[in-house]
């Protein structure tokens, strides 16, 4: 019998992995392409390279990029706290909000955003004068707008609202991603509408709103070059523009102006990652190799975690042994 079991039992099988040629090829092909274009490009006299290395750490393209930086993150904040009240308004039961709301992005969402930046440096002879006061009693506060050489802050104002119209729909589409459930639970337990959405949506819908609020903010960071249109040009874009139009070599300063584009964007979305990352705890059931140290350091077991199952930094997909 037990020779039977033997001669029956089937011969180990050799495996062969697949041959793919047609992934090497086009690996081969890219590989190339990406080389010629390098050369190319090294060799091309009409990039001067001396002007872009001389150029790339001046002064004046470093205060551009600082000024960059200011607008970016002082309209992006205006536009979150804006994005988030309008968002709010529109998923409220009152419906002169819920139509003011609409309203408003109805008007910045079908304009272009650079016809509102020309609108905002147009702002003080469109309205000569600011007061602030009660209507037709008293004002308290009279301003010249005539007088205001605030291009800068013009400039900040129109790409903060024209930002906090998409801004919104972020926002309400991260409220509509939480369950029902949630706001039940939330006015059983005796809160109101805006304690609920404060205290119970908002924290929740963070895990949704935070991927497209960064690439809005990488967006926001390209649409400074718009800004000239106030007429702002002490951002970036601006700068370059000056040091180009004095040397005549706009080809090497446009790539100082890519390369410092480049660089704040690889930073803003390294930021990202480790937002995304710090919102989604809890979403999945995978454990990470820290929780996984933990949970067996509770159960006062051994642990070897496997870092080979999909290689993710955040430990994700990694088992217990």
């Amino acid at each position: 019998m037990e020779k039977t079991l033997a001669s029956s039992t089937p011969a180990p099988i050799e495996a062969v992995p697949l041959r793919r040629p047609g992934r090497w090829i086009a690996a081969a092909v890219v590989l190339i392409l990406f080389g010629l274009f390098v050369y190319g490009a090294a060799t091309n006299e009409a990039y001067r390279w001396d002007t872009y290395a001389r150029y790339l750490f001046d002064t004046r393209v470093w205060a551009g990029v600082w000024k960059t930086i200011q607008l970016t993150v002082l309209a992006m904040a205006i536009a979150i706290v804006l994005g988030v009240l309008l968002a709010v308004m529109r998923l409220s039961p009152n419906p002169v909000l819920k139509v003011s709301s609409w309203t408003y992005l109805w008007v910045f969402r079908g304009t272009p955003v650079y016809v509102q930046l020309v609108f905002w440096g147009l702002f003080p002879s469109i309205y000569k004068q600011l007061d602030l006061g009660i209507p037709f009693v008293h004002q308290f506060v009279h301003i010249e707008l005539q007088g205001i050489s605030a291009a800068f802050l013009f400039a900040v104002i129109g790409l903060a609202l024209n930002e906090a119209a998409y801004m919104s729909e972020i926002v309400r589409a991260g409220i509509n991603s939480v369950n029902e459930g949630q706001t039940e639970a939330s006015i059983a337990l005796g809160m109101t509408w805006g304690q609920t959405m404060r205290r119970t949506v908002l924290p929740q819908a963070m895990r949704v709103i935070i991927p497209p609020t960064g690439n809005e903010l990488i967006g926001m960071l390209k649409t400074t070059s718009l800004v000239a249109a106030v007429p702002y040009t002490l951002d970036l874009y601006g700068r370059v523009g000056d040091i180009s139009g004095a040397n005549f070599q706009p080809i090497p300063l446009l790539m100082v102006a890519a390369t410092w584009y480049l660089a704040i964007t690889s930073v803003l979305m390294v930021g990202q990652y480790y937002l995304e990352r710090y919102f989604s705890k809890g979403a999945s059931r995978k454990l990470t190799a820290r929780q996984l140290r933990k949970l067996a350091s509770a159960q006062g077991k051994p642990v070897v975690v496997d870092d080979t199952v999909d290689g993710s930094p955040e430990g994700q997909g990694r088992e217990l042994k």
